[in-house]
């Protein structure tokens, strides 16, 4: 009698974090590539509605659990994504024992489950991983310039556990590894509350608000679309590589600059406003992207323009919707 592993037809892959803005997407990718996907988040930062539409998808199964708790599934898995994480600093800033926990303990629990499984498991790093960057562009060899009892030490911390841990499992128990430092992304999904810039941005200049800048501006940040991430971060798992590799959009540009290109596109009259910077926060952030050319054959291929325009349709369409649905309840 053949086993259940031979004779099914699709790769199963299960996502932590599966209905947050990264691993929504990522559902969809696999669903297309021909995966039954398992989707496990407890919703602390995800969303029901990322993933509403693929209800009734006989590939795609949902499971409400906080993967810091013991995961049990009755089913052959190929392939073990583990994006589970608060990503935004207004939500680590907020759950930072979360946070810590589950770079920690959820890390743990997703090894072990690939490890059960025999499943090759990508750990979904970032690019915190360099803290506020002495080495400019980063390249996976830099090994960073953190403040770990700092206010974002807790993610910064937890996110390089967690990469020592996915090492110690490749060496130890021979798991197939994968690591992927992922720079700032941006595209439809992600809340109107993240906190991170590019909502920030795009929701104050649609609503004609100040925008603030932290700083003056000078800091700068590169932004990968996020269809372009799923498919290097896809090519990264299907790869031979376990080290780590940048995954990310190389074209920089400061702060200010990209406040007044959000105003211009949105016709906004919005002015722009400076705070301090927060404690910590990165001055220059770019990855050097050579490994992902050389070993994947992977580079961005869509621009901060067209990208933008399709994640402020999308903000455009959320906004009106929260409108409507005050207007409803007042």
């Amino acid at each position: 009698m053949k086993s259940a592993r031979l004779i099914k037809s699709k790769p199963t892959s299960v996502i932590t974090g599966g209905a947050g803005f990264l691993g929504s997407h990522l559902s969809d990718y696999l669903l297309q590539k021909g995966h039954s996907v398992i989707v496990i988040d407890n919703l602390i930062t995800g969303s029901i509605r990322n993933i509403a539409h693929l209800v009734g998808n006989l590939d795609f199964k949902f499971i409400q659990q906080d993967i810091t708790e013991f995961i049990y599934l009755d089913v052959p898995v190929d392939y073990v994504w583990h994006f589970a994480s608060p990503a935004s600093p207004i939500d680590y800033l907020e759950l930072p024992i979360q946070t810590l926990k589950v770079g920690s303990l959820g890390t743990h629990k997703a090894l072990g489950l690939a490890k059960h499984k025999k499943a090759r498991i990508l750990l979904a790093s970032t690019s915190e991983i360099y803290g506020d960057p002495l080495v400019h562009p980063q390249p996976e060899s830099y090994w960073g310039n953190v403040n770990t009892i700092g206010p974002r030490g807790c993610y910064d911390e937890a996110k390089r556990f967690a990469e020592a841990l996915v090492m110690a499992y490749h060496r130890e128990h021979q798991v197939a590894t994968r690591i992927v430092r992922i720079f700032n992304t941006y595209g439809p999904r992600m809340r109107l509350n993240d906190g991170r810039v590019v909502p920030s941005f795009v929701v104050a200049a649609m609503q004609n608000k100040p925008v603030t800048v932290y700083g003056d501006g000078s800091q700068t940040r590169s932004f990968c679309y996020v269809s372009d991430l799923i498919e290097g971060i896809y090519r990264l798992m299907m790869s031979d590589t376990h080290l780590p590799v940048n995954i990310g959009n190389p074209r920089e540009l400061s702060m200010l600059e990209f406040a007044r290109q959000i105003i211009r596109a949105t016709a906004s009259k919005s002015k722009i406003i400076f705070t301090p910077l927060p404690k910590d926060d990165p001055k220059l952030r770019q990855p050097d992207i050579t490994l992902a050319r050389q070993l994947l054959n992977w580079e961005p291929i869509i621009g901060l323009e067209l990208g933008m325009e399709k994640t402020m349709s999308y903000f455009e369409d959320l906004v009106k919707s929260t409108v409507r649905k005050n207007k409803k309840f007042t």
